[in-house]
């Protein structure tokens, strides 16, 4: 079944690239001109990976992404010509997956597309389904966390970091490997991502935040 792909984009044709693209890879496109439309169609459609341009106009994208968030998991990459490294921060602490700066390749964008839709099917295929430890229950197949019997929204790659975590529980792992098998070889990012997911998770763990141990210049632990 083809997946479905929310683009916004204001630039027209930019938005026209990108939809030719991802159509000619096999894609159905949904497309937007501003923050309201594009959240018009997340609401009325089944939308798997939304790209999400920064500078949109009624509603801007870091607005689009927080709403988006707040009731799904889907992947969301941000588009826009500003490379201020805080302004990336912001986007993954508002639950971005993927940061991809203007003027970008759109074979580049479509592969990036490709992989993020690509690991979320095969977490929902896998086997390996259910982790559970003091009163952290993880559905991976299911996509589901809770803590203590509630349900905890996490974005997907908080889901992923917390997954990981819990596999690797009592191993001190450094930024670079976190980065490396969370985010994927192929990630153009800096470390501080690692740490300000961290940030987000321990507080979304709310009273289980401590189990998540910071290990001075080296990088974090899961410990019961």
């Amino acid at each position: 079944m083809k997946k479905n792909i929310l683009v916004v984009e204001d630039e027209e044709r930019i938005l026209e690239i990108i939809t030719d693209y991802l159509i000619e890879a096999n894609f159905n496109v949904f497309g937007a001109v501003n923050g309201e439309i594009g959240l018009e169609i997340f609401e009325n459609e089944d939308i798997d990976l939304v790209l999400l341009d920064v500078m949109l106009p009624k509603i801007d994208g870091w607005s689009v992404c927080r709403r988006i968030r707040k009731k799904s998991h889907i992947p969301i990459i941000m588009l826009t010509a500003r490379e201020d490294e805080d302004d990336k921060l912001m986007g993954f602490e508002l639950g971005a997956d993927e940061y991809v700066t203007k003027p970008f390749s759109p074979k580049v964008l479509v592969k990036r597309v490709e992989t993020l839709i690509k690991r979320i099917d095969v977490k929902k295929t896998s086997e390996d389904d259910i982790l559970s430890c003091s009163g952290i229950y993880i559905d991976t197949k299911a996509y589901l966390v809770k803590i203590d019997e509630k349900i905890v929204n996490l974005s997907p790659k908080e889901f992923d970091l917390l997954v990981y975590l819990i596999k690797n529980s009592g191993i001190v792992l450094s930024r670079e490997l976190i980065l490396d098998k969370v985010w994927g070889y192929d990630f153009y990012g800096d470390l501080r991502v690692v740490d300000s997911h961290i940030k987000k998770l321990r507080k979304k763990l709310d009273n289980y935040s401590k189990i998540i141990k910071t290990v001075i210049k080296v990088g974090y632990k899961f410990e019961e």
